[in-house]
């Protein structure tokens, strides 16, 4: 019997256990599902009139739980009056009863999901979520356009030694409407009609506006102007509101130069006067002709003279070959313009009276396409230009009538440059078709070897070939150096990080690590990009005509390069420096010598990015501070940044001169920190409105 009892007892703690843990289960279950995700489940819905039978329905509303289904008949049953809980007959809209599935249907109806969000395009994403290239620009985000007005303040500041009173521009004023285009050194009128003669195309160079008599507003856009379409799509086609004008499609339209596209686009069909079936085809032909021309490996830097509207450059960079297309502002004045408007290098440059300013040995490959030159007019002065720049075994290539038409005035002039590029030892590579090739020799062997008097003569030796600004032509052939310097160039793309041998022949102050010197600007540069593309979404900004003002060996250039940023770089050597010309060249880059006290020969808003380091502590001893920078806001596009790199003790001027000009500066630290002796100037310009 003990033994019993102590059993019973056992059993009824155990069933008190077993029986204390379901219902603690049982608890849990339900407060889950009263309290699920962690807060109270509500449930909102309003009673209609049962009058209407039809709308006997409850009307839901579910919060937070949104689109989550529940049972609410239960509810609905339970909250109403038993004196309405009596279901009434649905009928339709004709009197007649519906049937029981029907009226089921009415009292239950299906739930629809909630509409998909509404998916919004940005930049180049699609609806599908995908990257793409076809999409429209519109026009620009109010917040970067400003309303300006035309009138320029000023503000008096006084000093207080010797009690002398100075001026200072407050804001800048814009232009007249009809300076939109305006290029201040080859628009000079008063200047041009003061010239002796214009027969040799005087009119086509330099002229720039006495000193304190130049830019001093700043160049509107034109009206309607737009973010310009984004490369690789403005090789074909562009805003036809960012150039208006038509003469080209009038003149050229025959020959797949250009076209009008609708009502705001322009279309570039990639023809030109002798190639009008497409560049790529006539490319293509002239590798036939001469397969030792191989783009994009020892051809890699090409002058295109007398370029139209640079389908024969634009063609090339998908071949490795960066083209520097030139072209005078003549009657097809906005040549030049398209071409930049299109994403592909270009200067306005004219073969005239001086040298143009590129060094010696730049070009690889230089090519004229009817570009309208006589080569052979006073002792082929002309040719003695191209043979200047060409390089040491460079090619000539030639398109025009006397190649392949057979009446006798052409036939003589095919005859004269056969004479004359045989008395520059040229030797002719190809001739087939409408294109005849030469090649330049690679040193001064067979010049020597000429009978006495031949002409044209060689140079004096002591003239320099890359002397170029403001130096007249010389009708003499400029000297291969004996050292092969300029020849020796490695293949794209070794070339862009190979010190070459040109380096040593740089006037510079150090005559030992230049080699060193080379390979730190590069790796300094490098870092920097990289940094800029890192921190500061370089790539975002879609960045494509560049330009470093003051180059050096052309390191931030190769930076651009080597960080796959899909923009191309314009390399300025001021005149204030070492001619460091010739080394960008042998890199595979391109460059131009300038004075920036004096204005660039560009249209207005055609690059992306101007970026200056160094450049205002030196030229501030030679010029004006916003002689400069009103040159920098007339060539940079609306939308458009300029990175300016330089001491602190220029920073507060520029600043002010920025902020005068409508640009919003920002000051930031290098990577030196706080305390170091340089300071980054960021500038974002707007679109300003009269």
């Amino acid at each position: 019997m003990k033994l019993l009892g102590n059993v019973d007892l056992l059993t009824s703690q155990t069933a008190i256990k077993f029986a204390a843990f379901i219902f603690i289960s049982v608890s849990f279950f339900y407060l889950g599902k009263h309290w699920s995700d962690g807060s109270r489940q509500l449930i909102f819905f309003s009673r209609q009139s049962p009058s209407v039978t039809a709308s006997y329905i409850s009307t839901v509303g579910i919060s937070p739980n949104f689109n989550k289904e529940f049972n609410i008949s239960a509810l609905i049953s339970a909250t109403e009056p038993e004196t309405e809980s009596k279901p009434v007959d649905p009928v339709k809209n004709d009197g007649k009863p519906v049937s029981a599935s029907e009226a089921h249907s009415l009292q239950h109806p299906p739930t629809t999901p909630p509409p998909p969000p509404v998916i919004k395009s940005y930049g180049i994403v699609d609806e599908n979520g995908t990257m793409s290239d076809e999409f429209e620009i519109g026009e620009f985000d109010p917040n970067l356009v400003e309303n300006w007005g035309n009138g320029t303040e000023t503000q008096e500041e006084t000093k207080t030694e010797g009690a002398t009173s100075t001026f200072r521009v407050k804001k800048f004023g814009l232009c007249d409407e009809s300076m939109r285009e305006y290029i201040p050194c080859l628009d000079n009128v008063e200047a041009i009609k003061r010239l002796k003669s214009t027969e040799k195309g005087e009119r086509f160079e330099r002229h720039c506006p006495e000193k304190g008599k130049g830019l001093n507003c700043l160049v509107p856009a034109p009206k309607g102007y737009r973010p310009p379409i984004p490369w690789p799509r403005s090789r074909d086609e562009v805003w036809f509101y960012n150039v208006p004008h038509t003469r080209l499609v009038d003149d050229k339209g025959g020959q797949n130069w250009i076209s009008k596209k609708g009502k705001d686009k322009f279309s570039f069909p990639g023809g030109g006067t002798q190639f009008i079936h497409g560049a790529d085809q006539y490319l293509n032909q002239i590798s036939k002709m001469v397969p030792e021309i191989t783009f994009g490996q020892h051809i890699r830097v090409v002058l295109d003279v007398g370029c139209g509207v640079a389908s024969f450059g634009a063609y090339l960079l998908s071949r490795n070959v960066i083209t520097m297309s030139i072209a005078p502002k003549d009657v097809h004045e906005n040549q030049i313009q398209f071409a930049l408007e299109r994403g592909v290098p270009a200067m306005a440059a004219a073969f005239a009276t001086r040298r143009l300013l590129y060094p010696s040995q730049a070009f690889d490959l230089i090519h004229c396409s009817r570009c309208r030159i006589n080569w052979t007019r006073d002792d082929g002065i002309l040719l003695l230009e191209v043979n200047r720049m060409l390089r040491a075994g460079g090619y000539f290539a030639w398109a025009a009538q006397p190649v392949y038409k057979h009446e006798q005035a052409l036939e003589e002039q095919w005859e004269e440059m056969l004479n004359l590029t045989t008395r520059l030892c040229w030797t002719l590579v190809k001739k087939e078709g409408y294109i005849a090739i030469w090649q330049k020799p690679f040193n001064n062997s067979c010049y020597l070897s000429r009978e006495a008097g031949t002409i044209p003569p060689l140079c004096d030796p002591n003239d320099d070939p890359d002397n170029v600004w403001y130096v007249d032509l010389k009708a003499c052939i400029s000297r291969i150096p004996e050292n092969g310097f300029g020849a020796n160039v490695a293949p794209w793309p070794a070339r862009l990080q190979t010190p070459p041998d040109r380096l040593q022949s740089i006037h510079i102050e150090s005559y030992i690590a230049r080699k060193e010197l080379f390979k730190a600007e590069s790796k300094y540069w490098n870092e920097i990009v990289a940094s800029y593309v890192r921190a500061l979404h370089w790539k975002k900004y879609k960045l494509r005509n560049v330009m470093d003002m003051r180059a050096g060996f052309g390191g931030f250039a190769a930076a651009m390069i080597d960080n796959q940023l899909d923009a191309w770089v314009l390399n300025v050597v001021p005149v204030s420096g070492p001619n460091t010309l010739p080394v960008i060249y042998d890199r595979g880059l391109i460059g131009v010598m300038h004075d920036w006290c004096e204005s660039f020969d560009t249209y207005p808003r055609t690059y992306d990015l101007l970026h200056a380091a160094g450049l205002f502590s030196v030229e501030r001893k030679r010029c004006n501070m916003s002689t400069i920078m009103l040159e920098m806001d007339r060539i940079l596009r609306p939308g458009g940044r300029a990175y300016i790199r330089d001491s602190l003790d220029v920073m507060d001027e520029l600043q002010d001169i920025a902020k005068a000009m409508g640009w919003h500066p920002t000051l930031r630290d290098t990577s030196e920190g706080p305390h170091a002796s340089y300071r980054i100037l960021v500038c974002d310009k707007r679109l300003l409105r009269s």
